[in-house]
């Protein structure tokens, strides 16, 4: 078991609150059901309205998957614009299918998910900017079929600014965190690494802080109690 550089100072990590859009409004994701998707009612927040959501919840950091611009549908950018201007920043996966498309909303470092953003890993070159997200479901990435830390080790190789592990089937189960597969994958990439998916609570935000990850999305864990809300606030653990 090793430890790498930033083990010792977990407040560098970025704590980023996942925001779920659909129809307008907040909603609670989990294991990638999209079409069993609600409005989040019953959380810290008295409201599932994006804004009137966001001046309680006050994080630093956004993440938001706009989940009808995913699936084709009409983007929500104009909410997405208003939500991007209440937070320090703002991570927009919106189903990206070309570089250009990146540049469709300002104010947010786009998110190129694995899922929608090209027909074959050699396309997603085109990219010049942004996260890579790593779409996975049954422990395979999203369309290919490969392992994650395949992807990692060819993302090292792209101008991407970063990378996003997401296991779409842990959003919103809390089932926690594995170390050994953690640090597999951060061993495959040199580059800064968040995770999102699945995340419990602090014992798992360390875990991540330990493995040398650089930011945790998350979202579940917030409203169940698990991750105080004074942490996202602040934007790294305190």
């Amino acid at each position: 078991m090793s430890f790498h550089p930033n083990s010792d100072y977990v407040e560098d990590m970025e704590l980023i609150l996942a925001l779920d859009l659909a129809g307008g409004l907040v909603v609670h994701g989990k294991s990638g059901n999209r079409a069993g998707y609600r409005p989040l009612s019953w959380g810290l927040a008295p409201s599932a309205e994006p804004e009137t959501y966001l001046s309680v919840m006050r994080p630093r950091f956004l993440y938001i998957a706009d989940l009808e611009s995913i699936q084709g549908r009409t983007p929500q950018d104009d909410l997405v614009r208003r939500c991007a201007a209440l937070v320090e920043r703002c991570y927009l996966d919106r189903g990206f299918r070309s570089s250009a498309e990146c540049a469709a909303v300002d104010g947010v470092t786009p998110v190129v998910g694995t899922e929608t953003a090209a027909a074959t890993i050699k396309d997603l070159r085109e990219y010049q900017t942004g996260y890579l997200s790593i779409d996975i479901k049954g422990g395979r990435v999203l369309p290919w079929g490969i392992r994650p830390t395949e992807m990692l080790r060819r993302a090292a190789e792209m101008s991407f600014e970063g990378c996003i592990i997401l296991n779409i089937e842990a959003v919103g189960t809390e089932q926690g965190l594995v170390w050994e597969d953690l640090e597999e994958m951060r061993a495959c990439y040199p580059g800064r690494l968040f995770y999102g998916g699945g995340v419990a609570g602090v014992e798992d935000i360390h875990l991540l802080a330990d493995t040398g990850f650089d930011g945790a999305i998350i979202a579940t864990a917030v409203h169940r109690g698990g991750v105080p809300l004074d942490w996202i606030q602040r934007g790294h653990p305190c």
